[in-house]
């Protein structure tokens, strides 16, 4: 089950559940439309994956599976992916 972070991994953007910028990896790293778009080129700068919309989770379902609480920031920032 997805872990709906609540955050942008490189500008700390609140993503709540609902929200339509929120991006993700195969492997659940998070980050904004804006950041995605602008720095990071569509892909992961943790695993190089292709960065897509995140899926909403049903609000009938969040109080059984709630999101994440845990924020995760990169502390440096981002840096754009470079082209392999």
């Amino acid at each position: 089950m997805l872990a709906l972070r609540p955050n942008c991994e490189c500008c700390d953007k609140d993503l709540p559940p609902g929200s339509r910028e929120a991006m993700i990896c195969s492997f659940e790293c998070t980050f904004c439309l804006d950041c995605v778009e602008n720095v990071l080129d569509s892909r992961c700068p943790n695993c190089s994956g292709e960065l897509v919309r995140r899926p909403i989770r049903p609000a009938s379902k969040l109080d059984k599976f709630p999101a994440s609480t845990e924020r995760v920031l990169k502390a440096e920032g981002c840096v754009p992916v470079k082209a392999a």
